[in-house]
């Protein structure tokens, strides 16, 4: 049986530059100052991708394959949680299209063929916003949040 699948896009803008966006999603040391995560791999289609929560236990929680890079423009991952790996199903697919803007980075975040009404479909859904927003604030003022709300310092 065929399981309805949704998508979200999100955008914001960033006063900084495509590399600077690019390098703070795919670089461990740099992600985990506004996300919490380290974003583990070397971004070459094929490849696999983890996604590790930056603490004592350093838990991975995600993974998927990196499907396209072309940096500093755009990065193309599948996406599932790390206990349902072997579920063809229940990968989704994350792409970042990263460009130029009379503002500085126009950043555009589009999960798509998540299983509808799933764990993680709202978990993205909440979490996407604050991820962003913590990316943001991270490359504007070098502070970003973790999921406390306490600002972490750079």
């Amino acid at each position: 049986m065929t399981q309805d699948r949704t998508s979200f896009v999100y955008i914001t803008y960033i006063a900084s530059t495509p590399e600077k966006v690019f390098e703070a999603i795919t670089r461990p040391d740099v992600a985990r100052l506004y996300w919490g995560h380290e974003n583990v791999s070397d971004w070459t289609p094929g490849s696999t991708w983890r996604h590790v929560r930056d603490n004592g236990e350093r838990p991975v929680e995600i993974v998927g394959k990196v499907v396209e890079s072309a940096p500093p423009h755009r990065l193309v991952m599948t996406w599932t949680g790390a206990s349902q790996a072997s579920d063809p199903d229940s990968y989704s697919r994350v792409t970042f299209q990263i460009e130029p803007d009379d503002h500085g980075v126009r950043l555009s975040v589009s999960h798509d063929d998540l299983q509808a009404g799933s764990g993680m479909a709202a978990g993205v859904s909440k979490g996407w916003p604050l991820v962003l927003s913590s990316l943001k604030s991270y490359l504007e003022t070098g502070r970003g949040f973790d999921l406390s709300g306490r600002a972490r310092a750079a």
